[in-house]
Order: C-alpha cells, then structure tokens, then sequence
C-alpha cells in the first residue's frame, strides 16, 4: 500500500455529519485485510484474528472539523457555526465548499487592509461571512444545516514533508490501514481490533460507543499532536521527522507506554516522548474508561497548522508509527509483557 497515496485520497474526501465520503474510501480498504465487525455512524471495527482470546484495540477518528449554515441572507451571504475547534484566524479568504443541493465553491469574507479601521481581530466565526457569489439565488441551493468543508488540495512540500487539509485524523487513519495490510495472513500472538472511529472532533462520540462493542484488553488511539513550528516552546510539542510522539499521562496505563518504548528501542524506531498532566484531548480519554476500564495509551504524530486547511506532517513519522504499531502488535502487547 502506498500510504502517501492513501493519505491524499482520504485528505481530498469529507467526513463530517451525513457527509461520509471518507468512510466509504476507509471502509472500502480496511475490508480487504480484516474482517468487518460492525460499521455504524460511531464507526468502523475491522477484526484480525489472533492466537489467544487477548484484543488490542488500534484506534484513529475518520472524522474532520468543519462547520455548518446556520443563517442565508437576503443578499446570498451565509453565516456559520463551526462543528468541532476551527482556527478561526485562518478563514478570511479561504476557499470552502458548501454541501448544499449541489457541492459550491464559496470564499469567506475578508476586509480589505486599506478599509480596515485599526487591527481586525477574528474571534467569532458568525461574523465572518462566506460568499458563494449566487446572490439571491443562494437559498434555492444552499439551507440552513448544510455543511461546509474546507477545498484545499494536499501537496508535497520539500523532502518527505506534505500538507493538506484533514490529516487530522486521516494521517492515523492511512497508518492503521497499512497496519492492517501488515499484520493480515500472519500469525499474531493476540487478535486486532482495527477501529475507525466517527465524532471525535465533536466530543470522542463514536470511540465511546465503538469501544464498548469492541471491549478489548489494551488500547492505543493514534492521533496528531503539536508538531514543530516558530512560537511554539519545545516542551509543548515533537519534531517532525523525529518519530511517534508515545503518551506518559496519569490517565494512560504506564505500563503500555514504557512497553511501547522497549519496543520502539529493541527494533531501532525513532520515538519522542510526548508527557501530558492529565486528559489527554483524544479518544484514548473515553476508551480507557469504556465499560469497566481498558489499560489504553496514544501514539501521536507531530503536525503543524493543526485544524486548518494546510496541515504539515512528514511522512516518515507515519511509516515509523506504522513500525511501531506491527512490532508492538507481533510482540503481544501486555499479553507477553
């Protein structure tokens, strides 16, 4: 599987309320290497048999922020809420697509620097206006819950560096559908719970249904955390290019983080160290107390701009993740710790 392919493909398509076009891709791949257990709006499980009756869990949310139309105006201009957390100061003069009637190119709004009276401050999402150039015609097309998804296409940049909207999650997505292609056909010490979870920008929704059904003995939830970049200190972020970010929280089991760090050494794979005082904001916060508890830990790859249209990670991190994941899988887990 070629994962920078599989990446663009999943970045270029939308996941976002009734808007499954990324779900069907991801559901159409993970059906050749695992055995489908179930696929609800909380999301998808894929099952790879094993030789105990031992389940790790491997988890990576399908779904991306976006926003929806909470108002049209008389003049065609609609107004929005943003579904999940939006960076706000990077919408002016963006290009979205409105899922109405039709898919719609629209730009939200910007004011002019030479009008603008003193520093404009963007803090309200309602505020700023997007523009589909229909005029009065907008309402024959576009409704109030209608979606809106950023249109950025992915890019490569230098070296081994991409950018592009949605790759979070859909980074950890294309690494758990390698994974699956891995470990499909051999001999596993445990069986393999592959889930693609819905909702997560929206409260961990479907992680904490979809962990309930799968009830496993361990999870890892693979997801992006702060990458690199001007302005930001060291101690709140990894380094691109330097490997998974593996997660020390006292609401992570410490066990499975110092096991995946002696698997990380013991096969040579670049790791980081990624210690947070207590929630950790991704799924592993509602797995691990799914049903009456799950040992759970994150796996993190580094990436910039994060909740924006361009998204920067390296691609290495996600073939050193994958590494990571398939060795700590043929190794058992805690099964054999």
């Amino acid at each position: 599987m070629d994962i920078k392919k599989v990446l663009f493909e999943l970045s270029e398509k939308d996941c976002i309320g009734h808007v499954k076009d990324a779900y069907e891709a991801a559901l159409e791949v993970l059906s050749r290497y695992a055995e489908i257990k179930t696929a609800s709006d909380s999301g998808i499980i894929g099952f790879i048999k094993g030789k105990s009756d031992y389940t790790v869990l491997l988890d990576a949310h399908i779904d991306q922020v976006g926003m929806i139309v909470t108002d049209v105006d008389s003049e065609g201009f609609l107004s929005l809420s943003n579904s999940g957390g939006i960076d706000i100061r990077a919408l002016p003069a963006r290009q979205v697509t409105v899922h109405g009637k039709t898919k719609i190119p629209a730009v939200f709004c910007s004011t002019p620097p030479h009008l603008a009276k003193g520093e404009t401050e963007y803090t309200d999402i309602s505020k700023i206006k997007l523009d589909t150039g229909l005029g009065v015609k907008a309402k024959d097309i576009v409704s109030v819950g209608d979606y809106v998804t950023f249109s950025e296409k992915p890019a490569f940049l230098a070296g081994d560096f991409v950018a592009g909207r949605s790759f979070d999650d859909r980074s950890a997505v294309a690494v758990l559908l390698e994974v699956a292609e891995r470990l499909s056909g051999k001999e596993l010490p445990c069986n393999v719970e592959i889930l693609l979870s819905g909702g997560e920008e929206l409260g961990m929704r479907g992680a904490k249904a979809s962990a309930f059904i799968a009830a496993p003995n361990e999870a890892i939830a693979v997801d992006v955390s702060f990458g690199n970049a001007p302005g930001i200190s060291e101690d709140e972020c990894g380094v691109l290019g330097k490997g998974p970010m593996i997660g020390i929280s006292p609401v992570l089991d410490r066990k499975m983080s110092d096991r995946l760090i002696a698997v990380a050494k013991e096969n040579g794979i670049n790791y980081q160290l990624e210690a947070m005082g207590g929630r950790t904001g991704t799924n592993a916060d509602v797995i691990s107390v799914s049903r009456g508890g799950v040992k759970t830990c994150t796996v993190s790859i580094p990436l910039r701009n994060m909740h924006t249209e361009n998204e920067v990670l390296s691609i290495s991190d996600l073939y050193s993740v994958c590494d990571l994941l398939e060795k700590y899988i043929l190794s058992g887990g805690l099964l054999n710790a």
